[in-house]
């Protein structure tokens, strides 16, 4: 901090991150649209403030735990009390992630062109190179589960029995059980992910267009934080910088990304925003895109736990 970083703390123009604020609360929409459309696809019919309540739910655990991976199965998990079978529920949230993934990847190239001095100077060129191979790994088992459901259902049902035993907990009938209803699922799973790519293409090409929407308005916040600071917004390069930070996200390193998203940040965004207010604009980043979906999340999935009968009797 220097006295033009003070200097540009009391000329801040309060309006533009309300309209950061703003646009992180149209991706909750954008998002839950996206979820929609594709269970809509498969024949489930999940409302709209249903199926946004359950996205800004799944941030909460989102932001808690490395690399997302907890949003995932509490969606799923949210789903399925919407009637929507556990193996449809798996196919959505993981075509969501690959879509996302795909977006990302394709932009991967013009925005390493645009950081190539930046990344090889920070260093931060082999933690990209161990996001985007993690990317492609992901894509590969999920493309061979969905082609060979044969052989992952005797990996899973391999992994089952070899638990049991390490727990000692090896009783015949309740593995039957188990396995035979993961059977189940990852059959549902495979008809849904074959349903979306022949009969059910205009869920998924609906998913590409909100898919595409979400992101351009999620990277729309850096600028818009600019703009607040009156800096010029820089918008392509800025979203060039986050296209690379959520390659890094990918790592499943520490909760909600955290240190890494912040390290990232402040060496990308320091190609389009003077050094005195790189702090202010990383903080103010993470302030919309982490602390407010711990917030917000935190608050719907206290309210959707609420509304459980569990709870209820927990309160009585």
């Amino acid at each position: 901090m220097d006295p033009q970083t003070l200097e540009s703390i009391r000329n801040i123009r309060p309006e533009f991150l309300l309209l950061a604020l703003c646009l992180h609360l149209l991706s909750y929409l954008l998002w839950g649209l996206r979820t929609r459309s594709m269970c809509r696809s498969l024949g489930f019919d999940v409302s709209i403030p249903r199926a946004v309540e359950i996205v800004i739910s799944s941030t909460f655990l989102a932001s808690v735990t490395p690399s997302s991976i907890g949003g995932e199965p509490l969606r799923v998990h949210l789903l399925g009390q919407e009637n929507v079978p556990v193996g449809s529920a798996t196919a959505v949230v993981l075509g969501e992630r690959l879509l996302d993934g795909v977006l990302i990847l394709v932009s991967a190239p013009i925005a390493l062109h645009l950081f190539r001095g930046v990344i090889s100077i920070s260093g931060l060129n082999t933690l990209v190179v161990i996001g985007e191979l993690l990317l492609s790994l992901t894509f590969l088992i999920v493309i061979y589960a969905v082609w060979h459901p044969h052989y992952t259902k005797k990996a899973f049902n391999y992994l089952i029995h070899r638990v049991a035993v390490i727990i000692g907990k090896v009783d015949s009938s309740r593995l039957e059980r188990l396995t035979s209803k993961l059977d189940m699922v990852i059959d549902d799973f495979h008809s849904s992910m074959v349903f979306f790519v022949t009969k059910g293409r205009k869920g998924l090409f609906f998913g590409s267009v909100y898919t595409i929407l979400f992101w351009i308005v999620e990277f729309a916040m850096v600028p818009v934080i600019l703009m607040g600071l009156n800096q010029p917004p820089a918008i392509v390069i800025s979203f060039a910088a986050q296209v690379l930070l959520m390659i890094l996200l990918v790592l499943p390193i520490t909760p909600g990304s955290s240190g890494i998203a912040e390290l990232g940040a402040t060496s990308l965004f320091s190609l389009f925003v003077p050094v005195y207010l790189i702090g202010i604009v990383v903080v103010a980043w993470r302030a919309f895109t982490l602390y407010l979906n711990l917030i917000v999340g935190g608050f719907v999935s206290f309210k959707i736990l609420k509304d459980t009968e569990y709870l209820k009797d927990l309160m009585k």
